[in-house]
């Protein structure tokens, strides 16, 4: 099997944006990472979720879990890769959760799988999710890191990491402030 050139194959997905982007963090950045050239093409999905597959092959786990909305999604393919069934954290009433009847054997082991990782926010709710229904959280993965800092969830895999700096609004350099803001996944501008 040919290795495939993650970063040509994002790119080539329209996945990688450049301008003056909001992230769901808040944080400004002048990359985005649009999760959803990924997941609307099966080839590119499977391609990156293979590499979470092969990398945990050995890992003793019995669920993949994954978080609305595109965490579902991955933890599907990682879950068909690997074996192993999946299982999803939604929110309800604020808080990520297990819902639609899904119990979690007692100390199932499960593998956290999302989209992009920044602040880790993500992995850490759906982390508590299957801490409360029982489970225990023996890995993380995500499709891209562009995390600025160390995310206390650990082992952590990155199918591909993007050097991408973010800021606070209050901390935008001159050059990024100087082009309009894009919130993505709308229209709306800042």
């Amino acid at each position: 099997m040919t290795k495939v050139d993650l970063g040509q194959l994002l790119e080539d997905s329209g996945a990688i944006l450049r301008g003056h982007f909001i992230l769901a963090s808040g944080r400004h950045s002048d990359v985005y990472f649009e999760k959803f050239r990924v997941i609307e093409q099966p080839q590119v999905l499977s391609a990156l979720c293979a590499e979470i597959a092969e990398h945990y092959r050995d890992l003793d786990c019995d669920f993949v879990a994954g978080p609305t909305t595109g965490g579902i999604i991955i933890a599907f393919e990682v879950g068909r890769q690997m074996g192993k069934p999946a299982v999803y954290a939604e929110t309800e009433n604020g808080v990520k959760t297990l819902r639609r009847g899904k119990v979690l054997p007692p100390n199932a082991k499960v593998l956290i799988v999302d989209d992009v990782l920044t602040t880790g926010k993500s992995l850490f709710e759906t982390r508590d999710a299957i801490t409360r229904a029982g489970g225990q959280v023996v890995g993380y993965a995500v499709l891209v890191n562009r995390a600025q800092t160390e995310i206390d969830a650990k082992p952590l895999f990155s199918a591909y990491t993007v050097e991408a700096v973010s800021y606070a609004e209050d901390e935008l350099p001159a050059h990024l402030a100087a082009v309009p803001a894009v919130k993505p996944g709308t229209s709306v501008s800042k």
